[in-house]
């Protein structure tokens, strides 16, 4: 089981630098835990704070990877390819009606990313079969379907459920289910063909070395 956290520091409690610090040990805590993919998802942020939050981002999965050399976290920015190529991200998240995967594999591989980041990871997030269908065919190496059990950000966004998420999963790239997914929903979602389970709440709230274990004994 693959699984992916996403992160929202507005959940902490307390002035801006104190949930940003929040965050990022909760980011190097998800990649000791060795969680598969961290979305940086802070959409608020100016572009020079982003970038800068991404950077000690990056430094905290790296120090995981030192103390540990099975560690394989990859960080995705939301949206932002100059930010991840900026920072060496290991790839990026798009929106359902972003920039194509295609367009941002010219843009990296123009761009010369360093040695190990020569082919980005890349997330899509998904609400319909359609969009799931596009992602693939444009190159998407997997996608985030949301919402599976309730609402998400998305305006008129309804639950998906998990009738929906099995045909989804029918697609040849790895299915992450998304939206009020709990440990005692997520071997649904496993049953339903989803290779992944991926949350911000249940990361965030949590012992995560607790969840993954528990996921990962589904």
């Amino acid at each position: 089981m693959l699984l992916y956290y996403i992160t929202d520091r507005t959940q902490f409690r307390g002035d801006e630098p104190t949930r940003r610090r929040l965050l990022l040990a909760k980011i190097a805590e998800a990649a000791s835990a060795d969680v598969d993919y961290i979305q940086l998802r802070e959409k608020d942020q100016s572009t020079r704070d982003l970038q800068s939050l991404a950077e000690n981002s990056v430094r905290a999965i790296r120090e995981a990877r030192t103390a540990n050399a099975q560690q394989r976290t990859a960080l995705l920015i939301n949206s932002r390819t100059d930010v991840a190529l900026a920072v060496g991200a290991d790839g990026v998240h798009l929106r359902s009606n972003d920039v194509s995967p295609a367009e941002v594999r010219r843009i990296w591989a123009s761009c010369g990313a360093g040695p190990g980041r020569e082919k980005p990871s890349i997330a899509a997030s998904c609400h319909s079969q359609d969009d799931v269908d596009r992602a693939q065919s444009q190159g998407a190496d997997l996608v985030v379907f949301a919402p599976v059990f309730e609402k998400n950000s998305v305006p008129g966004a309804r639950p998906t459920g998990l009738a929906a998420l099995q045909q989804a999963c029918q697609t040849k790239i790895p299915v992450f289910a998304l939206g009020g997914i709990t440990l005692e929903n997520a071997a649904s979602c496993l049953q339903a063909g989803a290779a992944g389970i991926a949350a911000i709440r249940l990361f965030q709230e949590n012992k995560i070395e607790d969840v993954v274990r528990a996921l990962r004994a589904l």
